[in-house]
């Protein structure tokens, strides 16, 4: 019945509560008890002390005269209503008493025993007679001048009407105690079932999302981190929902990008199986099945890189190298290209760029990459222009691709380094290529940033920091210990 959170609450918080209630409670019966037993105390003693100066007013030399000086006392004495004054003779036993009510055959008198012994020559007892009644007495022992006991006054005091008071406080302390539990109770069941409910429903939520229902939300009920959290869900539900898609869109394209090679190589493979065409269109069939095969090599390669990129497994292996010479040698694969579709490619190399560190070869993926998406999105007649400067400010190498192609919405630039995402659909492409792009150049500690404007063009800045000595040092630090060279390696 009692798990998880309430479970919780109640061991923690509400039994705290309650022991704590408790303790007061009983604290504040035995406080009121002392009180109540004090005040009857006080009363016999003031009384006890009454006789003191009542008997010093008289010559009580002898036990006979003390006996005529205590009947006289006795019968004057005024509190009869609530004590009973009882005159105790040298041997312990009750003479005389104002009352009788609370005269015990069986009572000890120990109160007698310890007034005779005390300094002060009182003594007191609290407890119960033979019949049932709790009492409180005080005795004083009363002497000669000589020093000698010649009797006692005992003034004893029925407890009923102090246990009643102890009892009514007890019973209000209770109840007080009793409704401060219940608030804390209903107060508590209250705000436990405001976090379980919620939680149950998150909880009940974030299982439909598990099993592909990204369209489940929750209702948000509470505006404090209660709320926060559905939101955050909601968020989650919506976000994963959008990557669904994408990633539908994905597959949809690769297996359309893979599709399209494959389907021109076997159709020139099977033109070529059913008997030897002429040389222009033999050779006209090779040039598509070696391009078509390079076009597919190269997503599948990217493939592979997205796929080491999520998994984490996407390493560099880095040295100290010449980024024009990768610069260069992208341009040249592409140049062709660029050519055969009737556009311009401008690369104005510099004389020396400063030694940079990195990976050389993804690299040059990336440069490729980024180059290869300017001529993919430039219509015929267009222009591609790369640079390379130096950047003494931040001390960093940039590499500039600009283009005057079709461009990027405002709405989706934010999203064109996002895995998955392809702002234009009508261009082959699987919107992976950038991703990658971005990550590895981010690894390098760099960064890749763009520029666009709709019928305008896109700039794509790569920023590189120039090579410093302590990189090479932090890459050594950063290697895993399977990875360091052994001895023998560094002797070779």
């Amino acid at each position: 019945m009692f798990r998880g959170i309430t479970r919780r609450w109640l061991i923690n918080t509400f039994s705290v509560v309650l022991a704590i209630i408790v303790l007061l409670v009983v604290t504040l019966c035995v406080s009121v008890e002392a009180m109540c037993y004090g005040d009857v105390e006080k009363t016999l003693n003031a009384r006890s002390e009454e006789s003191v100066s009542y008997f010093s007013n008289y010559q009580t030399e002898s036990a006979a005269s003390f006996t005529e000086t205590a009947a006289r006392y006795v019968a004057v004495f005024p509190y009869t209503d609530e004590i009973d004054l009882q005159v105790i003779d040298t041997s312990g036993r009750v003479t005389m008493a104002s009352t009788g009510m609370f005269i015990d055959d069986e009572d000890a008198l120990s109160d007698y025993t310890d007034a005779l012994s005390s300094d002060d020559g009182c003594g007191k007892w609290t407890g119960r007679l033979s019949y049932g009644e709790k009492v409180m007495a005080v005795t004083r022992v009363i002497r000669d001048y000589q020093g000698t006991a010649i009797g006692a006054l005992r003034y004893v005091s029925s407890l009923k009407n102090a246990n009643l008071r102890v009892f009514l406080y007890t019973l209000i302390a209770s109840i007080v105690g009793l409704l401060i539990i219940a608030v804390v109770a209903v107060s508590g069941s209250y705000f436990i079932r405001s976090i379980v409910r919620p939680v149950s429903e998150m909880s009940d939520t974030a299982r439909r999302i598990a099993q592909g229902d990204f369209d489940a939300q929750i209702e948000k009920m509470y505006d404090d981190e209660i709320g926060d959290l559905c939101d955050s869900i909601n968020d989650m539900a919506r976000e994963l929902d959008a990557n669904e898609k994408l990633k539908n869109d994905f597959i949809s394209r690769v297996s359309h990008e893979l599709r399209t090679p494959l389907t021109a190589i076997k159709g020139w493979a099977e033109t070529m199986q059913y008997g030897v065409p002429d040389r222009i269109t033999l050779e006209k069939g090779m040039t598509v099945i070696v391009k078509e095969t390079s076009r597919l090599t190269s997503l599948v390669e990217e493939l592979l890189d997205f796929s080491k990129l999520q998994s984490g497994r996407l390493t560099l292996q880095m040295e100290r190298m010449d980024i024009l010479a990768e610069i260069d040698e992208a341009v040249y694969m592409l140049r062709e290209r660029a050519i055969s579709e009737g556009k311009h490619l401008l690369y104005d190399e510099p004389d020396e760029m400063p030694i940079i560190y990195g990976d050389r070869n993804r690299l040059k993926q990336v440069f490729i990459n980024i180059i290869d998406n300017a001529i993919k999105y430039t219509p015929e007649g267009g222009m591609i222009g790369v640079q390379v400067y130096r950047d003494f400010r931040e001390d960093m190498v940039k590499v500039i691709v600009a283009d005057n192609g079709c461009g990027i919405k405002p709405d989706d630039l934010p999203k064109v380094k996002d895995k998955f995402y392809k702002a234009n659909q009508k261009i082959n492409g699987s919107g992976i290529g950038l991703a990658v792009a971005d990550e590895i150049i981010s690894m390098h500690k760099g960064t890749l940033e763009l520029e666009s404007s709709p019928d305008v063009g896109t700039t794509v800045t790569i920023s590189l920091p120039v090579y410093r000595r302590e990189m090479e040092l932090q890459q050594e630090v950063d290697l895993e210990p399977d990875r360091l060279p052994t001895t023998d390696q560094k002797a070779k």
